[in-house]
This record gives C-alpha cells, structure tokens and sequence, in this order.
C-alpha cells in the first residue's frame, strides 16, 4: 500500500486558518476527551472538523502534556489496509498519546474497525477522529459540527442598513470570519452600511460553511460582496472552481472512493433539491431505478453526517450549495434520462406539497400552512420555473395553490414575478385562475395598469372555462381596488357579487370568511347598523386571515360608536395576526385605521409615526389615508415629517409593546 509513515506525525500541524466562532465546540471536545477514549467530529465538507480537531489537540497539549500523534489519512496512498494499523500500533507503542484521525471518510466501514483495535491493543490512548459519515464503532462520542451561525435573510441584499443593523450583522460568527479574511485580501476591507446585506446574504449563500466563506473572502480584493454573490448565484461550480481544492468539490471526489455504488447515485440524486430534505422526501424523489424508494431512506440515513442539518428541523438535511453545483452536473450526465425523470419526481412532489399547504390554510391550520409552504419554499420555486420539465402549465398550478402566500404572507412581489414569467410564455388561452391572482397581486401592490387587461382576459377565460370561483375571486380584486381609493360603497357591492358567485367549497383561492371580512369592512364606512358589533362569530372563525380584517371592520364601527378603547383592542388583535402571518398589506390597512383613531384623540405625533412605519407596505397607487388628511391639517408640516421619518426608521412592535 505505500509507506504511510510520512503522514504519521508526532505533532500537531499548523494553524490552517482563523479560528472563529467554534468556542463552545472547542470546549466541550476538550470535555469529552477527559471521559472518552473515542471522541469523533462529524460534518460535511469545509465545516471546519481538521482545524477544530488542531485546537482541541494543541488545548490538550498545551494544559495536560498529551503527546499527540497525527494521521491525515486523506494524504495516506490508497489502498489503505492492515498496514496503517500496524504503523499506528507500532508509532503508538503502548504509551498514553492523543491520536488524531483526520480524514476517517477515506477508510469507509473500516474506520470503526481501525478505531477498536488501536483502542484496545494501547489502553493510554485516547482517539480524536474526524469523519464525513459515522465511524460505526458503539463506544465513545459523537460530535456534530455544524456551520457557523447565520444572520437573518435580509429582505433586499442591496438595501442599506442603518451602523447599528451593520454593527449587529457583524456579531454574526459567519460574517466575522468573512471579514477577518477579506482583510487579509484588502486590508481595506470592513462591514459598512452599505454592503451589510450582501455579506449577509453571501455568508447565507454559502450556507455558513468556513471553508466556503474563507474562498469568497480570499477574493475580496477582486469583488466585493455583491459581486461575489451575483456570481456566486449565477454559477456556482465557476465561482468555487476560482479556488483550489476543498470548497470546489476536491472532498466531494475523496468522499465518493470509499462509497458504495448506492451512496454514490444518491449523492448525486440529492442534487435536485434546491433546499431541505427528509427521508419521505428521498424516498419520493430519489427512490427509483436501481435505487428503490426505502434503499434510498435506507442510504440518506449513512450519508447523514455528511449533510448539513436544517437548524430545528430534526431529520431534514441540505446538500452544501458546492456539492450540490457539482453533484447536479454529475446527475447531468447519467445515463438512461435519469437527471429528467428526478426532475419530474421532484416537480410532482412540489405541486402536491403546494396542494397540501393550500388544504391546510383552508382548512384553518393557516400556521401550519405558512410553515410548511416557507419551509419548502426553495424548492416551490424550482417547480414554478417555467423553463422546467413541466412548462409553464406546471409552474401555475404550483404558483396558484399558493396564492395564500402571495397575498397574506407578504410575498406578494414574489408571487407576481412568478405569475408574471409562467403567463409569459403559456401559450393561448391563458387559464382563468393564474390570470385572476396576477391581477389580484397587481392590484394589490398598487398598479392598476398591469391589473386591468388582466382582470378582463381573466374574465373571459373565467366564462370560458365556467370558474365561477374565478368570476367571484375577480369581483373580489376589484373591490380591494376600490377600498384602496377610499370608494367603500362600491367596494360593498363588489363584495356582495362575489359572495353571491363564490362556490360553496371552493377548490382554490380565499374562502367564504375572507369574503364576508372584506364585506364587514367596507360596510362600516358605508352602513355601520348593518355590521354586527358583538365579539365575532361564536366559537371564532376558522380563517384567522378574515378575523384580521373583520376585526378592522369592528373596530371601525366601535370607534363611531365611542368606544376607542375596545376599537384599538381589535386593531391590535388584527395586528398581532397580520404581523404573525407577514401581511404587509393587512398591516398596513390596520395601522392606518389605528392612525386614524390616535389622531381622533388627539395623539398627533404617534399617529404619523404609525403611518410612517407601514408607508412602504401600503399600494402605490392608494389615495392618502384618511389619517394623513387629518394631521396635515392639525400639524406643523415640519412636526409631521420628522415624526413620520421616525416611525418609518422603526416597527409596529416597537410603536406599539403590546404585540
């Protein structure tokens, strides 16, 4: 097999590179030595297992004179076989050390076997080993080492932060190691305001993996954040093929010799989803051919430690965006059309994921429902390209089942993007139910001259086609139309057509209550006697989204009668589920309502900063609220900027501690 005796090393190696954010890994490896004789660091590729494995050894050293012996197995020649463990066994010679198995991928199922026999042949001797996949040995401990933590999405890459929201992006342990190796390209380099957002967004990208974030920051001399993600999203095998070795798939290659055939075409299967998986998941997509449904649930489950787990999702997994720019060309080239055939599973599997997050908001799970539509959401939007397998017939069909989203979740312009490229190139006649919710969406976002022609092609299609539940949902559209122009007696009738045309169970789109909400609020402006003011329906609606805007209604009619008190307490109740949902429109509409009574009593400032803070979720194309009349008139135009300007700086949790 070669002399391995030349990557046996009484010493530990050289720092490979910053060390930041792994603290209480560290710690707590150094713990579990103290007990364990066999302590192993599992992770994918790039986590961070070697330079981790390097501190714990150098801590030990450093505090307990442990002699430590190295053993990079990915440099040792293949095939690795009985003479490694003679070597280890001889170099060992019955002393106490720390031994160090970097690379355990490298021997398969064999690393347990190796791990066993050392530990029982030299009983002074502890073993740190770091591995892709389970050693498969029962006694000592198992560490997962996981990405650095993460800081949240930011809505818009490009938008700049204010320094205090660039100062705690820059607390994050993924940013921090960006930045402390970007300055080592340009010692220029810092966090500002305004490229916050693209290094979150790239530190997001690369999904918190060190060895990934150390390659892009190497290069911060020649791109700078924003152009390091453009390139990064659009090709990601050129971007990390930029670098050497370990991010651009060279671990990939190592961890596929000692794989079984299996492994290997599930490896490569896995590449399809842009997002998180489980086993039911695998097993749908990937289960096919030579590889069956419960042997790919079976293969998931080996792979694991080389996967990155889904930070609190027990049993769901990601590919690394690396190995899965790589693993997706491999799947390219297989033969027999297999890349083809998991791309229709996968599509299949995504259009009923859509249908059963549709079921469960009509069914009044509506949490769950976002849950589960934002947790797959990667890989919805996968299934509604409509340059896919399936066209753009398959990707409306996903994109309608999760209107909801679109519409009460606060992804309105998403949604509409999505529409909007899918009916590009659908060909004539265009179905009724995409027509109608891009209108809807268009509408909604305050641009009547997109929403018009396609209120009428919806029409006709809807007459076509006999969607009654389209000739409803469109009557629908135009009354939120006209409640935005502050037209609300028109906006009842439109909303009365709609519940006189809207099925009784209708298979799609918002049901009954969410009518009957939007009827409840245009009739308090317009015919306050006719709303009921008692505390909502017996036993509460089901549609949580409709009590959000049938509580604006209520509160409406409340405060005509005098009663603020009870009025604010159902805006703030709308609110608490508008701002759990994401319902940037319903926030909107509600704060105002909340702006107009605070301004009613005479609580001028608070009022306009209510407005500020939900003047960007509100339609372009709305007239002024009603508030904003009455303060224009009751404040010193100075006065109402500077306190509009503040409540556009904050949030409606921070205007209002009681949310």
């Amino acid at each position: 097999m070669g002399d391995p005796g030349s990557s046996l090393r009484h010493a530990v190696p050289a720092e490979l590179s910053s060390f930041v954010g792994r603290e209480r890994e560290l710690a707590r490896t150094t713990a579990l030595l103290g007990t364990e004789r066999l302590v192993s660091l599992v992770g994918p590729a790039g986590i961070g297992k070697t330079r981790l494995a390097v501190r714990t050894a150098r801590a030990l050293d450093r505090t307990h004179g442990a002699g430590v012996l190295w053993a990079d197995l990915a440099s040792l020649p293949a095939p690795l076989g009985d003479g490694l463990a003679r070597e280890l066994g001889r170099r060992l010679d019955g002393r106490g050390a720390l031994l160090v198995l970097d690379g355990c991928e490298q021997l398969g199922e064999r690393a347990g076997e190796l791990a066993g026999q050392l530990l029982a042949r030299s009983p002074g001797v502890r073993i740190l080993a770091t591995s892709q996949r389970t050693l498969g040995f029962h006694e000592g401990a198992e560490l997962a080492v996981g990405p650095l933590p993460l800081p949240p999405e930011p809505r818009d890459p490009a938008r700049g932060h204010s320094a205090a929201e660039a100062g705690e992006l820059a607390r994050y342990a993924s940013v921090r190691l960006y930045a402390e190796r970007a300055r080592g390209a340009d010692p220029r380099f810092e966090i500002t305001d305004r490229n916050a957002g693209a290094v979150a967004a790239l530190c997001r990208a690369l999904d918190g993996i060190p060895g990934a974030l150390e390659l892009a920051a190497a290069r911060a001399g020649r791109y700078p954040p924003a152009e390091a993600l453009r390139r990064l999203r659009a090709d990601p095998l050129g971007f990390f093929a930029e670098g050497a070795g370990r991010a651009g798939g060279a671990d990939v290659l190592r961890a596929h010799l000692p794989a079984s055939p299996g492994e290997r075409l599930l490896w490569t299967r896995l590449s399809v989803f842009e997002g998180s998986f489980d086993e039911a998941a695998v097993a749908q997509v990937c289960g096919f051919g030579e590889l069956g449904p419960e042997e790919a649930a079976a293969t998931l489950r080996r792979l694991a430690p080389a996967l990155l787990a889904e930070p609190g999702e027990p049993g769901r997994y990601r590919l690394p965006l690396s190995v899965r720019a790589h693993e997706a060309r491999r799947l390219a080239h297989e033969p027999g059309g297999a890349a083809a055939l998991a791309a229709r599973r996968h599509h299949e599997r995504c259009r009923v994921v859509a249908e059963r997050a549709a079921w469960l908001w009509r069914s009044g799970a509506q949490p769950q429902a976002r849950a589960l539509a934002l947790r797959e959401l990667p890989d919805l939007r996968l299934a509604m390209d409509p340059l896919s397998g399936t066209g753009p017939a398959g990707a409306l069909e996903v994109a309608v089942s999760l209107w909801f989203l679109w519409a009460a979740c606060g992804l309105g312009t998403e949604g509409h993007r999505h529409l909007e490229r899918a009916l590009a190139l659908h060909p004539a006649p265009r179905p009724a139910r995409a027509l109608w919710l891009a209108a809807w969406l268009a509408a909604a976002s305050g641009r009547p001259e997109a929403a018009d022609p396609l209120l009428v092609e919806a029409w006709n299609a809807a007459v076509l086609e006999g969607e009654d539940a389209v000739l409803a949902y469109l009557a629908h559209a135009r009354g939120t139309v006209a409640l935005w122009k502050d037209r609300p007696g028109e906006a009842a009738d439109e909303y009365r057509d709609a519940l006189e045309q809207l099925p009784p169970e209708p298979e799609f789109g918002p049901g009954r209550e969410a009518l009957r909400a939007a009827l409840t609020m245009a009739l308090a402006h317009t015919d306050p006697a006719s709303v009921p003011v008692e505390e909502g329906v017996p036993g509460g609606p089901a549609d949580l989204w409709a009590r959000s805007w049938s509580d604006c209604g209520h509160a409406v009619v409340q405060r005509r009668q005098g009663r603020p008190a009870l009025a604010r307490t159902r805006l703030v109740a709308a609110l608490e589920i508008q701002l759990a949902f994401g319902d940037r429109l319903g926030q909107a509409f509600s704060a105002e309502l909340l702006a107009e009574l605070e301004a009613g009593l005479g609580r001028y400032e608070e009022s306009a900063k209510l407005l500020g803070a939900v003047h960007a979720h509100r339609p372009a194309a709305a007239c002024a609220p009603r508030a904003e009349r009455i303060l224009r008139l009751r404040m010193a135009p100075e006065a109402f900027r500077a306190a509009h300007a503040e409540g556009s700086r904050g949030t409606l949790r921070d205007l209002l501690p009681e949310l």
